[in-house]
């Protein structure tokens, strides 16, 4: 049995360069009773998967220890961008209360709207410098 098909396949390494496969005519690929179809690229893809944040390392780290005064986390608690408010066990009051600690350290004020939608330390920096630049 032969199966037919036609397909673009693309990935993006780190070092930005796309591989491309590409069929530009359907091909015939024998199966001989199997089901999967795979390839070899000839060269390695990276299997790790890196998150970065937007916002300025020192951003991240004065939130950081806000977010920790605000809860009254102890020193050893580990505070990094990907944490969650909630996670430290932070209620609707006390993100109110981050955000008011924001708002008074960096000297800037936040709409409601969008200091309701802040529930990690990565997205309240990103926001602090957003507004930073706007009133510049």
């Amino acid at each position: 049995m032969a199966t037919t098909f036609s397909a673009l396949v693309s990935m993006q390494a780190t070092s930005l360069a796309t591989t491309r496969i590409s069929f530009q005519k359907p091909v015939l690929v024998p199966s001989h009773g199997k089901t999967n179809l795979s390839f070899s690229l000839g060269r390695s893809i990276p299997t790790r998967l890196s998150v970065s944040c937007a916002a300025k390392p020192e951003t991240v780290q004065k939130v950081s220890m806000i977010v920790k005064k605000q809860l009254s986390l102890k020193d050893d608690q580990k505070v990094v961008a990907e944490t969650k408010f909630t996670d430290l066990g932070a209620d609707s009051l006390d993100t109110v209360e981050i955000v008011m600690g924001l708002e008074e350290e960096f000297g800037i004020q936040m709409a409601e709207e969008r200091a309701q939608k802040i529930a990690t330390v990565e997205q309240a920096a990103e926001l602090i410098e957003e507004l930073m630049k706007e009133t510049k």
